[in-house]
């Protein structure tokens, strides 16, 4: 492996290192929601996708086989985290959509682990902060290479 390569080859071995542990720790803020992780994985498809999805649709999303979507769907159904209707082209299809509540929760989810994000940005001095803007928007670059 060349020299660049390795190079190449550690830094995303870090950058794949810090992103979980990021993800881990910001996690921690939903446990205020009292809905368990796959639940909020599976609103939050939902919400972002600004549109009913197929069971289906959410499964592959989620990449969980169709019978855990249902269940999963099943159980935000109970706690009126989303609702599910027929789909009009096919009877035997559902369209599954997220309710005011739903939206409210995973929202308030997200401004907490936002809200717990900025404190610890918020310890940066300028030059760090710059360089965080700058790692922000290579990341965003790199994702849109995935």
């Amino acid at each position: 492996m060349s020299r660049r390569g390795k190079r190449d080859q550690d830094l995303a071995e870090r950058l794949h290192s810090a992103a979980i542990h990021l993800l881990r720790r910001l996690r921690i803020q939903d446990l205020a929601s009292g809905i368990g992780p796959a639940k909020l994985s599976a609103l939050s498809v939902l919400v972002f996708s600004g549109r009913p999805l197929s069971l289906a649709q959410l499964a592959a999303a989620e990449q969980v086989k169709n019978p855990t979507m249902s269940r999963l769907v099943a159980g935000m159904e109970e706690d009126r985290l989303v609702k599910i209707q027929s789909a009009q082209k096919d009877a035997r299809s559902i369209q599954i959509t997220p309710t005011a509540r739903g939206k409210a929760l995973l929202l308030a989810g997200r401004k907490r682990r936002v809200d717990s994000l900025a404190k610890a940005v918020g310890t940066l001095n300028e030059e760090e902060l710059q360089h965080m803007e700058h790692a922000t928007e290579l990341l965003r670059e790199i994702i849109g290479k995935l």
